[in-house]
């Protein structure tokens, strides 16, 4: 079988900044993300490995069995990135009507990835290319290892919908697609009517977006065989402190 995806159009790293503040996204190479990075691209590849055994995601309202989550939260300043104590999840329901409104405590990530030079480079180097474009004194970062698998024949990387996350930059990367089809990625303008819809395949490869400017979605993943899954990882700066809860709890 032969499947026709949409390649995405691919920015320049010289022109990431720039294409942020006039279209609200940019989609980058893995070896653009790996210099962003400042790390060999087989090292950032060697971070992939964290993604195998993640738990299921227990608060799907759905029912769905097909999404497997970490979290983890941080500070950045300048050079200094500093994991914060673990932390729940919360979005308002204005941003996520589906889940919004509670706490999602979701299993902290391993050890050995938030101990890894390789993932601190990575999240600096985020960190310093948006500063070029929105010069902050703190990033309040949180990160989503993600896997959405085809164990009941669907996986829907984003149930709600199209949707913002309430922050000021979102950063998706695409680690691997093993054995399905789907998974297309589909961003608008939140004050218009223009859209691009593409297939993120090349591992490592990131589509980082204005969240104040664009919604996003994934269309649904299936099998193409007898199972399938897609590996993301999800990192959303935001400039004014973590969403939290009115209630905030502590665990």
């Amino acid at each position: 079988m032969t499947l026709t995806t949409l390649s995405p159009p691919l920015t320049p790293v010289k022109e990431v900044p720039q294409s942020l503040r006039v279209n609200g996204f940019a989609i980058v190479s893995a070896e653009d993300v790996a210099s962003i990075a400042k790390i060999p691209l087989s090292v950032l590849m060697n971070l992939t490995q964290f993604w195998e055994g993640l738990p299921r995601d227990p608060y799907l309202k759905d029912g769905g069995r097909y999404r497997f989550r970490r979290h983890a939260s941080y500070e950045i300043k300048g050079d200094a990135l500093t994991l914060v104590p673990h932390r729940a999840h919360w979005q308002s329901v204005d941003y996520n009507a589906l889940h919004g409104g509670i706490e999602r405590w979701f299993e902290p990530s391993q050890a050995g990835l938030t101990g890894s030079s390789a993932w601190q480079s990575l999240l600096l180097g985020i960190a310093h290319l948006l500063n070029s474009i929105k010069p902050v004194n703190q990033w309040f970062v949180e990160a989503h290892q993600f896997r959405i698998d085809t164990t009941d024949g669907i996986g829907r990387p984003t149930p709600e919908g199209a949707h913002r996350d309430g922050v000021d930059f979102v950063a998706v990367f695409m680690l691997s697609r093993e054995g399905i089809k789907g998974g297309e990625t589909r961003i608008f303008e939140a004050g218009g009517s223009a859209g691009l819809r593409f297939t993120l395949t090349e591992p490592w490869s990131l589509l980082l977006m204005n969240d104040e400017r664009m919604i996003h979605e994934s269309t649904p993943i299936q099998p193409m065989g007898s199972h399938g899954h897609r590996d993301t990882l999800v990192l959303t700066y935001r400039s004014n402190g973590f969403q939290d809860s009115p209630t905030r709890s502590q665990q």
